[in-house]
């Protein structure tokens, strides 16, 4: 009896069973390189038919496909399908593990055309699956889609990239991965310049070229997304190129298990990996165990699996719950026409959401409210961890953090401040022209140049947290446009992305400005100025002496010898001089004998205002001295008008004191650097009053206007100005210097201040070699004014940064400081002697011969002096009797009697007793 009710029971269970199992009919379509996604579809079969307590037994119907020939692809499936319709077994579902590319598109419209249940695996995110864009609210209840987790996890990126604030990535990836759709998305907002490539080849070499070109672009934040052998190769090639350092940081993302490996000498990288949940490792063991599935990655393999059995309970469920329409209409491929979709009203949506299954490695998350493509996916963790490779083998390896799959997801970092630790160190490129004070090259400094910007540079750094290396542009050249639109120098490497920063003394002009960024200025407005030589006043302590030619002084002198000689034998010779009338004149109280040294003397007394004393007596010589009066009255007048035009004369120049002196004038050549700012203003300038002059022709000769019109046009004078036009072609003639020094030199080599080559160019440029040298001058006032700048490529976050920065050190007055270092107490600067000015008066380099002769004079003078001591000291004396002295005559006094001594001369004789008779 026992045994009967056993069997009895037996029977019902079987029974209950059979009634509720459910047979489901399945359009499997996959391609050929997803061979994985079928192996689990198997799996998942295999285990429902293990489980018949789920109540589900599955017909499948499998099609698989080349992604890149849709039309066979399509033909295949629909002659599989239309099987299918003929055969009575309608698929209740398609599962759709097409990964990306014209098929996976073609199956997606295969299905919306038809109307036709779906679940699909391919990769997309919302807006990918562009055959799925437009569907109505029905269809997105019924073609639904789950991203697979190769699409998951480059998301990853997105999440260091924003953690660790890097500004340029290569994102390498392999066969397993699709990023077709990733380049617009993956780092869409963020301010990361990046470059998204496949590797091209699994040889070693071949990956290294590659690494190459991506370092060329100044990329050093690496993101290798693949499996580990691909990893190993890229890091193999990026050893062999020594890309492993402070300056470069690699991330290596894998859906695989195992750990990387390489042959670095010494290298860190940063490793992702996917975990499966604490709450699904025991299934996804039994499953792997029981079931044989073993395919690699496992969450691979897991996903698809996870998707079918869901599908498959999914179905069931509506099929049990009377969800299911009994009214199912299928059309065939052949029926379609393009309007005749069958309209649906099934919610696999919910059915799929609402699944209660035990996921065998990570639950999946489905939006609520929105719909399911492009939104859904396998919600799995993955673990960050820091491996240190030495020698080809693996030394350490630490947890970072881990990160949650999710399009938006964070990272979860143990030590947030740890992990900035195997980020490259934001190196910026900054390109520059050497410029003196702002830029000059230094071996001795840490970065190889200090100056201006330099100190300007390292302010900002404290700001905007960045280290940076400094090179020169390769040209040189600040950054002109020529007429194919093509740039060169710092302009130049900043629009072909070879450099992140322009810093130099680099002007902001609009068309610039079309190409790059620039900062807010830094410093004031610069122009254009003139640079000269400075005049040099010749100086000369004779000075006084040039006034006269050598012949003129020679013959002043032989005038002056020639006539005392003649006053001397006028006085000897005439009958009425003093020295032949004794008598008559020797009651006068002035008695002057006229010898040739008393007229030499009266000669040269006369030229000067103390006047030459007694005239001679005799009118002979009384006419000759009035005719030497006359001749040196009209020499002094002479000579002391010209001596004050001699030395006004300079004053009298005109000097170069704008530009517009130096366009009217035609001794002094003049002309800008080659290539410079100055030179394509100038080119400009030329060029606009050309249009000019030939807007005002054509007008003018323009035969439609009226005689009115006409006359309105009719002028004397040529009404446009060719100011520009004819310095333009002055400085061609002259030749634009190619460097600033051949420039210097050319200023230097000019004969004087107003003959020779005048330097057009940027004031802090004339500046600073003015106040570096003590023959060159700064001319005129600035015109064509600029600020400078700092530039940086189009588009660049370092834009807001730095305008930050540089305000902040405005208010600080910072920048006031580095003037004040740069320029008013530059160690270079040199003191210059004061150049004389004339309207301060003569100075003592031009008169100071005066003092020389006098000077001369008083020294001849105590020579004199010297001579006549010793002649009256130690002459040899007469020996007549007792004489011992004789003096001049005197009053007699102390028994000192006075004798004369015939007609001539009276002397004094202290204890003598002689007279002595003159000899004159």
């Amino acid at each position: 009896m026992a045994s009967l009710r056993i069997f009895i029971l037996f029977s019902f269970i079987r029974v209950a069973f059979a009634q509720t199992t459910q047979n489901i009919n399945v359009l499997l379509i996959n391609e050929e390189s997803n061979a994985l996604a079928e192996k689990a579809f198997e799996v998942a079969k295999e285990y429902v038919r293990r489980n018949p307590s789920l109540g589900l037994a599955v017909d499948p119907v499998i099609v698989v496909g080349n992604r890149t020939d849709a039309k066979a692809f399509l033909e295949n499936v629909c002659r599989k399908y239309n099987d299918m319709l003929s055969a009575k077994k309608t698929p209740h579902v398609v599962l759709d593990f097409t990964m990306t590319g014209v098929g996976s598109e073609t199956i997606k419209s295969f299905t919306a055309a038809l109307g036709l249940p779906t679940i699909s695996g391919s990769f997309g995110q919302v807006g990918d699956l562009r055959q799925w864009r437009s569907l109505n609210a029905n269809q997105t209840r019924f073609l639904l889609q789950v991203i697979p987790p190769a699409d998951i996890l480059p998301e990853a990126i997105r999440a260091i990239v924003t953690k660790q604030d890097i500004t340029n990535a290569a994102i390498i990836f392999d066969e397993y991965y699709v990023m077709d759709h990733k380049y617009k998305s993956l780092l869409q907002n963020i301010a990361t310049r990046h470059v998204i490539t496949p590797v091209k080849s699994f040889e070693v070499n071949e990956i290294k070229t590659q690494l190459e070109s991506l370092r060329n672009l100044d990329i050093v934040n690496f993101f290798i997304v693949g499996s580990l052998r691909t990893i190993k190769n890229v890091l193999d090639a990026a050893d062999k190129n020594q890309y492993f350092g402070r300056k470069t940081a690699w991330f290596a993302l894998s859906l695989e298990k195992g750990d990387i490996s390489c042959g670095c000498k010494n290298a860190t990288i940063v490793h992702m990996r996917p975990t499966p949940d604490a709450n699904s490792r025991d299934r996804l063991g039994k499953i792997k165990t029981t079931y044989s599935m073993n395919g690699e990655p496992e969450i691979t393999s897991a996903f698809y699996f996870d998707l079918s059995l869901r599908t498959f309970l999914a179905i069931k469920s509506l099929l049990d719950s009377g969800k299911w329409p009994n009214d199912m209409k299928y059309i065939t491929c052949d029926d379609y026409d393009g309007k005749n979709t069958p309209n649906r009203t099934l919610d696999l949506k919910t059915a799929f959401q609402e699944i209660k299954e035990t996921p065998t490695y990570a639950p999946f998350f489905i939006p609520q409210d929105d719909p399911m493509n492009g939104r859904s996916y396998m919600e799995f963790s993955t673990d960050l961890l820091a491996i240190t490779v030495k020698d080809g083998a693996s030394i350490s390896s630490h947890s970072l953090g881990s990160w949650k799959a999710g399009l938006s997801s964070n990272l979860t970092l143990t030590d947030p401040n740890n992990m900035s630790n195997y980020s490259a160190q934001l190196v910026y490129r900054i390109v520059t022209v050497e410029q003196k004070p702002f830029i000059i090259r230094d071996d001795k400094e840490p970065k190889g140049f200090k100056g201006y910007c330099i100190d300007l540079i390292e302010e900002i750094r404290q700001i905007v947290k960045f280290d940076y290396e400094i090179t020169l542009a390769p040209d040189g050249n600040f950054g002109t446009m020529d007429e194919n639109g093509n740039w060169n120098g710092i302009i130049k490497e900043l629009v072909d992305k070879k450099a992140d920063i322009g810093l130099a003394s680099l002007s902001v002009m609009a068309e610039r400005e079309n190409v790059v960024d620039f900062t807010v200025p830094y410093y004031d407005l610069v122009g254009i100025t003139i640079m000269m030589k400075l005049p040099r006043t010749p100086t000369s302590l004779f000075k006084f002496l040039t006034v006269l030619e050598n012949d003129v002084w020679l013959s002043i002198l032989a005038a002056y010898f020639f006539t005392s000689f003649l006053m001397w034998v006028f006085d000897k010779w005439s009958p009425y001089s003093y020295q032949n009338n004794r008598d008559k004149y020797k009651d006068d109280e002035e008695k002057r004998e006229f010898t040739l040294k008393e007229c030499l003397w009266f000669c040269m007394t006369s030229l000067t205002p103390q006047g030459g004393g007694e005239a001679p007596k005799n009118l002979s010589g009384r006419l000759l001295a009035a005719t030497w009066w006359l001749f040196g009255f009209i020499i002094i007048a002479s000579y002391t008008a010209n001596l004050a035009a001699f030395l006004t004369v300079s004053r009298l120049d005109t000097p170069i004191e704008s530009l517009d002196d130096l366009s009217k004038q035609y001794k002094i050549q003049y002309a800008p650097l080659n290539g410079s700012a100055a030179m394509t203003y100038f080119q400009r300038m030329a060029n606009i009053e050309e249009k000019f002059y030939e807007i005002w022709k054509e007008m003018s000769l323009n035969d439609s206007l009226s005689d009115v019109e006409r006359a309105k046009l009719a002028v004397w004078d040529y009404p446009v100005s060719d100011k520009y036009s004819k310095m333009w072609q002055a400085m061609e003639e002259a030749g634009l210097p190619n460097t600033i020094e051949e420039a210097i030199q050319r200023v230097r080599d000019s004969k004087s201040s107003s003959e020779g080559f005048a330097w057009l160019g940027d004031a802090t440029d004339v500046k600073y070699h003015v106040m570096t040298s003590c023959d060159l001058q700064s001319v005129g006032d600035e015109f064509s004014r600029k600020p400078y700048a700092i530039a940086v490529q189009q588009g660049s976050p370092l834009k807001d940064q730095f305008n930050n920065a540089i305000l902040q050190l405005l208010n600080k007055r910072k920048l006031e400081k580095l003037k004040e270092t740069w320029w008013n107490n530059n160690a270079d600067s040199k003191k210059c002697e004061k150049q004389d000015d004339q309207s301060d008066g003569i100075s003592i380099q031009n008169i100071g011969g005066v003092f020389i002769v006098i000077f001369m004079g008083i020294g001849l003078a105590c020579i004199t002096l010297g001579v006549e001591y010793w002649w009256y000291k130690w002459r040899k004396r007469p020996i007549v009797g007792d004489v011992t002295q004789v003096e001049p005559a005197k009053s007699s006094r102390n028994n000192i009697d006075t004798h004369k001594v015939g007609d001539g001369f009276s002397f004094r004789a202290r204890n003598l007793g002689l007279n002595l008779k003159s000899k004159f």
